[in-house]
């Protein structure tokens, strides 16, 4: 019966050992991210991706199966770059060290920037289904706008996280003597 007391104080002070171990300090914030030029991309990614799916789904839409594509880009994308403009305002991305975060960063920006493309030509030719002076007309036209420039938005955040990733890949390969 004492071993069994024992063993399980033991077990309570491992798993409080764990948990000290995971907490973290509280997150920083970074004013400096909104003011860089990734930063003012992703907010502007923000705006706009809101602008896009709140135009296309404040219409009909659903009687288009295009601008259902439409609707699914622009919302998951514009979840995902509220997640990751948190991770780098608060800074939190610095506390997952595991993480390649500038291979992350090219990969989500490449990704975004092939979608949203093909999202917006969608919603380019969908324009022509709907009837001139209705309401939604001139919502989709709009809508297309914005889409493009969320586009030229995520393009410009990817030329970044690219040359970003590049210039940590660089020194890497610079440091092996035995590679020629």
């Amino acid at each position: 019966m004492e071993d069994d007391s024992e063993a399980n104080r033991e077990n309570t002070t491992d798993k409080t050992v764990n948990m000290e171990t995971f907490s973290s300090p509280t997150l920083a914030y970074d004013r400096n991210f909104v003011r860089t030029v990734p930063g003012l991309l992703t907010f502007a990614e923000l705006v706009f991706g809101l602008f896009v799916w709140t135009l296309v789904g404040g219409t009909e839409y659903l009687k288009v199966p295009a601008l259902g594509w439409v609707m699914f880009v622009s919302v998951l994308y514009w979840v995902l770059t509220v997640f990751v403009f948190i991770l780098y305002l608060t800074m939190a991305h610095t506390k997952i060290s595991h993480v390649p975060w500038t291979a992350v960063g090219v990969i989500f920006n490449s990704s975004a920037t092939v979608l949203y493309a093909s999202a917006a030509v969608a919603n380019m030719a969908s324009v022509s289904q709907a009837i001139r002076g209705r309401y939604y007309y001139s919502s989709w036209i709009a809508s297309t706008v914005f889409a493009f420039i969320v586009t030229l938005c995520y393009t410009g955040n990817m030329y970044f996280s690219y040359t970003s990733w590049m210039s940590k890949s660089e020194p890497q390969e610079q440091q092996d003597p035995n590679k020629n």
